[in-house]
């Protein structure tokens, strides 16, 4: 049976019901975290994304949300450790928008990046001095400033997404080529990663990462409580 990825791409500031909810399901220490970030956007984006993931965790395990644990790794990617063999996660924020992963039926880690295409900020310069050589042509050939944005968004999302499944830090691997190959080796020690672009609502670029070569589905919901896909309330 083939792995599945789930994505649910998540309003980063909802409305005061629904942040509450997510609220409601945080750790004290992730409390904390969150009021220590300073802006109301900031604070908000990491409730959401952190409070969802423990609701949709939760809801897959049939466990209470507030008693899921993870533990952070040597560069921040966190590992569910409460309870153990539960589904690897991931999240990203950019701008209005937040993505949660989840991967169902295996053992493989994943990782997701979302990324706001800016179209008024052209990133030629930016993809010649970070990207492989034939990455940073591909970006500059873009037909307009929007268009070399997108590219730009595009690959960055997909280098990020392999990134994370890997374990790694980002800025040294922003070479890492990712434009033609779904296929990437990356980490320490080097291991293979399958990169997917995931659809997305206009003026955002998301991409998924697993480890391994073999493929894999995917599945996106816009919203938590998408009617493709609901995800009950448990108690607790």
């Amino acid at each position: 049976m083939r792995d599945t990825v789930r994505i649910w791409i998540l309003p980063a500031r909802p409305g005061p019901a629904e942040l509450a909810r997510y609220d409601a399901v945080l750790t004290a220490d992730e409390r904390a975290r969150a009021a220590a970030l300073g802006p109301a956007a900031a604070r908000d984006r990491f409730t959401v994304a952190h409070g969802a993931l423990r609701l949709l965790v939760g809801a897959a395990l049939g466990v209470a949300p507030g008693r899921l644990a993870w533990r952070r790794g040597r560069y921040g990617k966190p590992t569910l450790t409460e309870p153990r063999g539960g589904p690897q996660t991931s999240l990203s924020y950019s701008d209005d928008l937040v993505a949660v992963a989840v991967a169902v039926g295996g053992w493989r880690p994943v990782g997701v990046d979302i990324q706001h295409v800016t179209p008024d900020r052209d990133p030629t310069a930016l993809a010649a001095r970070f990207f492989a050589a034939g990455e940073a042509r591909h970006v500059g050939s873009g037909s307009d400033v929007a268009g070399r944005a997108d590219r730009f968004a595009r690959l960055w999302a997909r280098k990020e997404a392999v990134v994370k499944a890997a374990g790694e830090r980002l800025w040294p691997h922003l070479a890492l080529p990712v434009h033609r190959g779904d296929v990437v080796a990356c980490g320490d020690p080097p291991g293979v990663h399958r990169v997917t672009d995931v659809a997305t609502p206009a003026a955002y670029r998301v991409a998924v990462a697993l480890t391994g070569d073999a493929p894999y589905d995917t599945a996106s919901f816009h919203g938590l409580d998408d009617p493709s896909g609901p995800v009950p309330r448990p108690a607790g």
